[in-house]
């Protein structure tokens, strides 16, 4: 059984609500990541419009730290594999 961990402190409040609002933000950036990849996975070969929607929402989210260099990285070579003319 798992307990709820309430903040006491009132640096732990402080810190609560700003994760709360972080959180907002990167739930945009994971949204805007998804939908970029999506419109790239129903783009026609060579849409080079598509492919750097799909870069500029993966280098936001790895800059954001939402995720990892090799991970963007990866992304990245299998949207351009996938978008090959």
């Amino acid at each position: 059984m798992y307990y709820l961990r309430v903040a006491i402190t009132k640096s732990a409040k402080k810190a609560h609500r700003a994760g709360l609002r972080k959180k907002q933000y990167n739930d945009v950036r994971r949204k805007a990541l998804r939908e970029s990849l999506k419109n790239a996975r129903n783009a026609q070969k060579g849409d080079t419009k598509a492919l750097a929607q799909a870069y500029k929402a993966i280098d936001k989210a790895q800059k954001r730290g939402l995720i990892k260099k090799n991970t963007a990285a990866r992304r990245k070579a299998k949207v351009a594999k996938l978008l090959k003319a």
